[in-house]
């Protein structure tokens, strides 16, 4: 399947899974809030996610066979995916957690610099003005706080957002491994790295701790579990680039789903700046859409 064949379809999927993503640390934050920390839910999601791959593979009549030529792509994918949580996760040890996420989301910009030397593509005015208007819509929506800074902080969400670009890249490099396979060989690599920093914090519990707020549990790890599947599929369909942008909306989704969640408010100005994102993803969808058109000649 070529990245041209369903471009609108992955977009969609981006979208999908950007929206869920969004969702998913809105009900981390109520897990969190209740007792239930953060390495035990990833450990458990990563555990799910490999036992749900499995019995799928299993009813579909499925191997969880990886295209010998992308063998090496999957591993980098499966290690830039455990780095993306290692080090989000811990910069906000060392910085608050504005600043972390506007450091972090600056990766759909990382996505679009990068591509000209990754992908060999050249850049498009409208792509680089799409992108700068999503990166100043999510500044807006999270609220950068420029208080109590620390070095390391600021370098482990430049590198979760580095980490999260690879990701992109490698995962768009996949695309004759089959989506099942694909999801549980990179959680299978990832799995190792969230035992280890879960028993490194001593936060690695039994799995009992999770009846505490089933609800919030079944939504932090359904939506991450979902929202990977639909990464894996939006990627074998468009490039990271196109993704990268759609992506943008994930921060405009926590934001709103705060508010009906958690009893937040929104300032003006995130809400402008929620509006941007917006026009941003909707113009990046017109776009591709447009460039995945074939010209009909005429006569």
């Amino acid at each position: 399947m070529s990245k041209t064949s369903f471009p609108v379809n992955g977009l969609f999927f981006a979208l999908g899974s950007a929206g869920l993503y969004g969702l998913n640390i809105v009900y981390a934050r109520v897990a969190a809030l209740a007792g239930i920390n953060g390495p035990a839910i990833v450990v458990y999601r990563v555990l799910l996610m490999l036992v749900l791959t499995i019995g799928v593979a299993y009813l579909l009549r499925q191997r969880l066979t990886v295209a010998r030529e992308e063998w090496r792509t999957l591993v980098v994918l499966g290690i830039a995916t455990a780095f993306v949580g290692l080090c989000y996760i811990s910069s906000v040890a060392f910085i608050p957690v504005t600043m972390a996420t506007v450091i972090f989301y600056a990766y759909p910009t990382m996505i679009v610099l990068a591509t000209p030397f990754v992908d060999k593509t050249p850049l498009t005015p409208s792509l680089i003005g799409v992108v700068l208007l999503s990166l100043f819509g999510v500044v807006l929506v999270v609220g950068p706080v420029f208080e109590g800074l620390d070095w390391r902080g600021l370098a482990l969400a430049a590198g979760a957002g580095i980490a999260t670009a690879t990701q992109f890249f490698a995962a768009a490099r996949c695309p004759k491994t089959e989506p099942v396979a694909k999801v549980f060989w990179v959680h299978l690599i990832v799995l190792p790295t969230a035992l280890l920093v879960g028993a490194m914090t001593g936060q690695l519990e039994a799995p009992a701790i999770l009846a505490i707020a089933p609800f919030a549990v079944f939504m932090t790890i359904g939506g991450y579990v979902i929202g990977f599947v639909f990464q894996m599929l939006a990627l074998a369909r468009i490039s990271a680039a196109a993704a990268g942008i759609a992506y943008c909306i994930e921060p405009v989704v926590s934001a709103l789903s705060s508010v009906l969640v958690l009893g937040e408010r929104l300032s003006s100005l995130q809400i402008a700046g929620g509006v941007l994102v917006l026009i941003a993803v909707v113009t990046n969808v017109l776009l591709e859409r447009k460039r995945s058109t074939p010209l009909v000649p005429t006569d």
